[in-house]
C-alpha cells in the first residue's frame, strides 16, 4: 500500500486539478487517482440481494471470508469509488490555523451494483485488510463528526431489537432495506455524502490499551448526538447490523498540499487537525504476533 500512496502523491503534485463532488473550495486533487487500487467490478459479480442469499446459510467465519473475497475483487458499487471531500480545522500554537481536506466514501462499504447493493458490516480484521489493500484507513472520531456535519443527507438511526440475531444476515438485509426506504423518501442521489445510517469502526488510541478489540463510534441522531459513544467493549472479530465501514483515503490535503494521512496522524503538532485525541499511535489494534494476523478472520 505504501508504494501506491507514494505514486499517487507524486501524480497529484504534478497533475492536480479541482475536485468538486461537494463544491468545497480549496480541494485540488485528482480523486479518481485515490481509488485506482480498487479493481473494476465484473458484470457477472453478485448483486447485493444475490450476495445476501448466497451467504444466508453460512456461519459467521464463512460469511466474513465471503465478504472479504467479494470486496477485494472489486464487487462494490460504482458510486462508492467517487470520493467526497470533507474539511477539518484546528488552531495551532502561535495563533496559526491548519486546514485538512480528507477524501471519503460517500456511504458505507457495500457489495453489489449501483442498482442492487447491500451495505455490509464486517469485523475489524476484514476492514483492515480491505483498507490496506486499497490505500485507505478508517476514520477517527473527529472525522466521523465532520462527515456528519458536512453530509448532504442525514438518515434517522433505526435500531433493531437487540439479541444474537443482530449478527445475522437477515438483520443485515432488513436494516439495509430500512436505510433504502429512508433514502427514497429523502430523494438521496447515489454519490452524495450521507451519514446517520450506521455506526463507524474508528481509529483510537484506546486500541493500544484494549488490544484485540474493535473501536466503534457514531450513529448520530443530530450534531454532537451519537447513539454510540466511543467504545472498545467488543472483540476485533465482532460485527453486527449497525456497523459500517467508511473508508478514508490515505492522501490528505494539508493547507492545499497532498500528504499521507498516516504521517499527519503520527505528527505531534499536526495530528489534532484529524483527531480529537492528538496523535493516533496504533494502527488497527489487532495483535500482529502471528504472521498474517490481519489477513485471517
Amino acid at each position: 500500500m505504501l508504494r501506491n500512496v507514494v505514486v499517487i502523491l507524486v501524480s497529484l503534485l504534478v497533475f492536480s486539478h479541482s475536485a468538486r463532488p461537494g463544491e468545497r473550495p480549496g480541494a485540488t486533487i485528482r480523486t479518481e487517482e485515490l481509488t485506482s487500487s480498487i479493481p473494476a467490478r465484473a458484470g457477472q459479480d453478485l448483486t447485493g440481494s444475490q450476495f445476501a442469499q448466497y451467504v444466508s446459510k453460512m456461519n459467521l467465519q464463512e460469511r466474513e471470508q465471503a465478504i472479504r473475497d467479494e470486496i477485494l475483487k472489486g464487487n462494490l458499487p460504482e458510486f462508492l469509488r467517487k470520493l467526497v471531500p470533507v474539511e477539518l480545522h484546528c488552531e495551532l500554537s502561535g495563533g496559526k490555523s491548519l486546514t485538512a481536506t480528507i477524501f471519503v466514501t460517500p456511504d458505507y462499504l457495500a457489495i453489489g451494483s449501483d442498482a442492487d447493493f447491500l451495505r455490509i458490516p464486517m469485523n475489524l480484521p476484514t476492514a483492515a485488510a480491505i483498507a490496506d489493500r486499497f490505500g485507505f484507513i478508517l476514520p477517527t472520531r473527529k472525522m466521523v463528526d465532520a462527515i456528519y456535519l458536512q453530509a448532504r443527507y442525514h438518515f434517522v438511526p433505526r435500531p433493531l431489537p437487540a439479541g444474537p440475531q443482530m449478527r445475522s444476515t437477515t438483520y443485515y438485509w432488513t436494516h439495509n432495506q430500512m436505510v433504502e426506504d429512508q433514502a427514497h423518501a429523502l430523494g438521496v442521489r447515489l454519490g452524495e455524502l450521507v451519514s446517520g445510517d450506521k455506526k463507524d469502526l474508528v481509529l483510537t488510541n484506546r486500541l493500544a490499551v484494549n488490544v484485540g478489540r474493535v473501536a466503534i463510534y457514531g450513529w448520530h441522531r443530530g450534531p454532537g448526538q451519537p447513539i454510540q459513544p466511543l467504545s472498545t467493549v467488543h472483540g476485533a472479530n465482532y460485527a453486527d447490523y449497525s456497523h459500517g465501514i467508511r473508508l478514508i483515503s490515505d492522501v490528505v490535503l494539508i493547507d492545499g498540499q497532498p500528504r499521507s494521512i498516516q504521517d499527519i496522524l503520527h505528527n505531534p503538532s499536526a495530528a489534532k487537525v484529524l483527531s480529537d485525541e492528538g496523535p493516533i499511535l496504533p494502527r488497527w489494534g489487532i495483535p500482529l504476533t502471528a504472521p498474517g494476523a490481519i489477513n485471517n478472520p
